[in-house]
């Protein structure tokens, strides 16, 4: 069985061409709910974003992933007040089992600066800089991406709601259905994501939650909501609740340590370390999910240095073109720059 690396960084990541006066970067982080464009003017140090749907392929088809791409970063170009021609790069961070079929379309109506890559590679580059390191993503699905000290590549994880995205926003919100449902037919213990369920999805009963996943169907997004109300009652102190959580923070924690042992990462010196970053809504549930995640990372990995990541996922992209140019991008720098002007935005 083969095994090469799911994912590996592209040509034009791995041996850079310089730009002559490079000026204007785009980035887009494309996920299954929403899509979002940055362009960066390196100049004036201004970013001009652009909000669009849905471009995950395994949530909406290519076609409609393709178009949402290029629609919103045609509209944070005319933003910027700049041609497609004025771009020195684009990354398009994209999040999907497979991104294949977007690159192929991207690249017949886009020029070879436009470059498509998986959306873990993205955070890969927002966590580490672009360095040797590991990302983990965990938002409304999840993913592992890491590359070691030689440029080996590995990612584990990322196989989509049926077949993995195990400790998401979708997992722990299905896994809270689970629970309120074994609870209901008496071979579960009590708990409080039951009546929270309820709540969140305006019903009647958890029974009726039950029918509502399977008729309606409840979409991955809506699902993966949830999370922010399980973290909540796993507060609480709810025993079920946390389970999920700790089950999650296993689950992930035993990818990171096999992108770790894949890509070299392992046999880096405790006292070098390396950078193990942490990205996604579900993060944001704090102390229950992410401490065990950290436990089982360093119990693999000594020298992992396990942190939650803050800076917005779409600068991953612009930093992956930035490298692809041979400009030159502060990563603590681009961080604050981000921050400022997404919450200026809002």
């Amino acid at each position: 069985m083969s095994q090469d690396p799911l994912v590996q960084l592209p040509d034009s990541l791995r041996h850079p061409v310089p730009a002559a006066d490079a000026r204007y970067l785009m980035a887009i982080d494309g996920g299954a709910t929403k899509t979002l464009a940055a362009v960066l003017d390196l100049h004036s140090n201004v970013l001009h974003f652009a909000h669009g749907g849905p471009s995950n392929e395994d949530a909406v088809g290519v076609e409609a992933a393709v178009r949402a791409l290029l629609d919103v970063a045609d509209e944070a170009m005319a933003r910027a007040g700049i041609t497609e021609g004025e771009l020195a790069r684009a990354v398009l961070a994209v999040a999907g089992t497979d991104t294949a079929a977007i690159a192929r379309n991207v690249g017949a109506s886009r020029s070879e600066d436009w470059i498509v890559v998986n959306d873990v590679v993205g955070a890969w580059a927002t966590a580490t800089g672009g360095a040797p390191g590991v990302a983990a993503i965990s938002g409304t699905g999840s993913n592992v991406f890491g590359v070691g000290p030689s440029g080996k590549g590995w990612r584990t994880g990322g196989w989509g709601h049926l077949l993995g995205d195990e400790g998401s926003g979708y997992w722990l919100g299905i896994e809270s259905i689970k629970a309120a449902l074994r609870e209901r037919d008496g071979s579960g213990p009590e708990t409080g994501l039951s009546g929270a369920l309820v709540e969140f999805f305006a019903v009647q009963s958890v029974e009726a939650l039950a029918s509502l996943v399977y008729s309606k169907p409840l979409t991955k997004g809506e699902i993966a909501a949830f999370a922010a109300q399980a973290s909540k009652v796993a507060d609480a102190g709810d025993a079920a609740a946390r389970a999920i959580y700790q089950r999650g923070a296993r689950e992930l924690a035993g990818q990171i340590a096999v992108v770790i042992a894949r890509t070299g990462l392992g046999e880096v010196s405790a006292g070098d370390g390396f950078p193990v970053g942490l990205i996604g809504s579900a993060f944001k549930a704090g102390a229950v999910f992410v401490d065990p995640l950290v436990a089982g990372v360093r119990a693999a990995a000594p020298g992992a240095r396990v942190s939650v990541v803050e800076m917005a996922p779409v600068g991953g992209g612009l930093l992956l073109a930035a490298r692809a140019c041979g400009a030159t991008l502060g990563q603590d720098e681009l961080a604050r720059l981000l921050d400022t002007s997404l919450m200026a935005q809002s």
